[in-house]
């Protein structure tokens, strides 16, 4: 896995998010007040705010079964940042060029729990295959589907 960009001085940014779990998931944080990424970090694994109530998880190239759990854990920790009732958690998948049945499994455990905390997901970015796959798998009706990244 590619090393994360440097995330001291932008822990004060992300609280309840520990440095030390940033570092874990290999998670770097850029937040944006108007939609923009203020710090240049690797688009993989990089939580971007762009509204109070939405925040956006760039997810891994490879969304597989050695990636899941740590994909999976991040996005449960961004979840709880967000309101209960309120929040939109953007999946980014723009950067992501494969997906296995694991893969699959956690974004819908990822759906479940924000379903749960009536929150929604929507996946972003998806290329033509993973859009595919997601219209054959049916999973294109549990989420919000969008194209491009904004």
């Amino acid at each position: 896995m590619r090393q994360p960009a440097s995330v001291s001085g932008l822990t004060h940014l992300c609280q309840p998010l520990e440095a030390a779990r940033l570092r874990e998931y290999g998670i770097g944080v850029a937040y944006g007040g108007s939609g923009g990424i203020m710090s240049p970090m690797p688009v993989e694994n990089t939580l971007m705010s762009t509204r109070p109530m939405e925040k956006t998880l760039a997810a891994p190239e490879r969304l597989d079964l050695e990636s899941r759990t740590a994909f999976r854990r991040a996005a449960g920790e961004v979840l709880d940042l967000l309101a209960e009732g309120a929040g939109r958690l953007v999946i980014d998948l723009s950067a992501t060029r494969s997906v296995d049945s694991a893969g699959l499994g956690a974004l819908m455990l990822i759906q479940r729990k924000a379903a749960e905390r009536r929150q929604t997901v929507c996946l972003r970015g998806a290329n033509e295959e993973l859009r595919f796959l997601l219209v054959l798998t049916k999973l294109d009706d549990l989420f919000e589907l969008e194209t491009g990244v904004s």
